[in-house]
């Protein structure tokens, strides 16, 4: 149906151009809101009864003549109506619908994809600096991240995941600090506890494994304790060594994988930071006052001016920021999308200032941001705020060990990043159709328990006769099947996961509501084999979707 659409568009524009020269980019068709109303709907005849000077259904009627004259309509369209001010539906033959099941099945894996093209992004995610266990937060934007990824490979872009970390400053002190006292004996409730130490059990796991001269090893460092409880910067070491390697863990358990990460120190050991600092004064776009460097960042939309460097020469925590999507332009990341929490919205204007007064060339409105709001837990109708591991947080660990890698995945990329979410553990352990990731995952599991019970080989119904396939159900199934493309390059041009998942949902509904309908493993063999077509693509697409989410399409349950 895809090739069929494409087609007519075709024609569309010709049409178009028919009608009025110059007209032919207003060709595309919408779906129209009450399915009965037909398969594709087109509202140019509005949008050119003004130049045209005529009433829209005159307009209409006159594209509406010069479709039918198409040997592309005539072939694939069963009827063309218009309704209401002019807008034109368009029902589509059965055998044009047929069509989507055979480009299902040929593309497999494949359906939905673009062709590369050549274009570079970087997606940084998580980013969470190493001081304690990831929490669900953290696993929102994993999920999200992941996703955004998937997506935007999926519309041919070369994927860069990336994780950035503050790897020093006063948070890394404070839990170097936090180890040693236990280490030393001390815990919190004891006298000398700081009140702004790290109270969490895994604080104490460090500590023991530091004493025991144990060596930590995470994707991006290694490192061996010396076991001196006054060895302050050994500690430090250790504790960021052994708390990436926990993150590693929580991230292998969820499935994430990152091509590289980027410490914040390593900009300052550089001379990045400096050097970014050096571009936004050579550039005239920073002032001394009151003993500190401040950026006009005013000139670029800014609320306020902001300041760069402190009285006692540290710099503030967006200059590093600065210094680090510079590096993003200059390793050639012509597109950079953030995923961060809503806390960081403020930083969002004056990165951007920094960025267009440092004169490199980066373009207005870079990087994008995606903008998540925290989760909440409830489980056996209470919240849960309170990880025995984390000391004061819900883990990510935590709700995959309660529940799934799958469930945790869909449920967190079930509604828009901005939005507030509740992770309810009891809905995403039941099995029912109230559960949305056990209803999508049902219905890939039922159809391949149907393709089990006939028993042939799934690579026979690629050419089958698909004219049995008339029904309402089916009909409904297919042009379902066809709008997964569509839907997957607005996801991602809309930085938008969420949609796939309503996508699945709508999607399995058509198919349990086909099954239900219509028996698959009937005797009359034509009829038997279009069928089992229509369900086997069906799964490829369930599949595909899911694998976008990171979720799995499991054979049985």
């Amino acid at each position: 149906m895809l090739e069929v659409k494409k087609e007519l568009l075709v024609g569309l524009a010709a049409g178009l151009e028919q009608l009025l020269p110059g007209a032919a980019d207003k060709a595309a068709f919408e779906s129209p809101k009450v399915a009965a109303h037909g398969d594709l709907a087109c509202t140019a005849a509005m949008q050119l009864a003004k130049p045209l000077k005529q009433n829209p259904r005159q307009v209409a009627e006159g594209l509406k003549a010069a479709l039918l004259a198409q040997p592309a309509y005539r072939r694939w369209v069963e009827a063309i109506e218009i309704a209401g001010p002019g807008f034109i539906n368009i029902r589509l033959r059965p055998q044009a619908k047929q069509q989507v099941v055979r480009e299902v099945l040929a593309a497999g894996e494949g359906f939905g994809r673009q062709p590369s093209s050549g274009r570079r992004m970087m997606v940084e995610f998580v980013s969470a600096n190493p001081t304690g266990p990831l929490h669900v937060g953290h696993g929102r934007q994993g999920a999200l991240g992941d996703a955004i990824c998937n997506l935007y490979a999926t519309q041919g872009w070369q994927v860069h995941r990336e994780f950035y970390y503050n790897d020093a400053g006063v948070q890394i002190e404070t839990l170097a600090r936090s180890t040693q006292l236990r280490a030393k004996g001390l815990k919190p409730g004891d006298a000398g506890w700081p009140e702004a130490a790290y109270n969490g059990d895994y604080i104490q796991d460090i500590a023991d494994d530091f004493l025991a001269g144990k060596t930590v090893k995470a994707d991006d460092r290694e490192f061996t304790a010396s076991g001196d409880v006054e060895d302050l910067e050994s500690i430090r070491q250790f504790a960021v060594a052994y708390l990436r390697h926990e993150q590693d863990l929580d991230l292998r358990a969820f499935d994430v994988r990152f091509d590289q990460y980027y410490l914040e120190s390593s900009l300052y050991a550089g001379g990045k930071v400096e050097a970014a600092v050096g571009r936004l004064q050579q550039a005239g776009k920073t002032y001394e006052q009151d003993g500190a460097l401040w950026l006009k960042s005013t000139d670029y939309g800014d609320d306020k001016d902001r300041v760069m460097r402190k009285s006692d020469g540290s710099y503030t925590y967006f200059v590093p920021d600065v210094a680090y999507h510079i590096t993003k332009w200059e390793r050639g990341f012509a597109k950079a999308v953030n995923i961060q929490g809503t806390d960081h919205h403020g930083t969002i204007a004056r990165v951007r200032a920094g960025l267009q007064a440092a004169g490199v060339g980066i373009p207005p409105g870079y990087p994008d941001y995606v903008l998540h709001t925290m989760v909440r837990v409830m489980r056996g109708g209470q919240e849960v705020k309170i990880s025995k591991r984390a000391g004061s947080y819900v883990t990510l660990r935590d709700l995959i060990e309660w529940t799934s890698k799958d469930a945790v995945r869909f449920f967190l990329l079930s509604r828009k990043p901005d939005t507030e979410y509740v992770f309810d553990v009891d809905l995403a352990l039941a099995q029912n159709n109230d559960n949305p990731v056990y209803y999508v995952q049902y219905a890939h599991a039922r159809i391949c328990s149907v393709l089990a019970a006939w028993g042939g080989d799934p690579a026979q119904l690629a050419g089958v006769d698909l004219s049995p396939l008339r029904s309402a159900a089916a009909q409904a199934l297919m042009l379902q099947l066809a709008r997964y493309p569509e839907m997957l390059a607005a996801a991602a041009a809309d930085f938008a996961p969420h949609d796939v998942t309503f996508y699945l949902r709508e999607l399995a509904a058509s198919y349990h509501s086909y099954y239900d309908s219509e028996r698959i493993l009937v005797d009359d063999e034509a009829v038997k084999k279009a069928r089992l077509a229509l369900v086997a693509a069906c799964a490829q697409v369930l599949h595909n979707g899911l694998a976008v989410l990171g979720v799995g399409a499991p054979r049985k349950m």
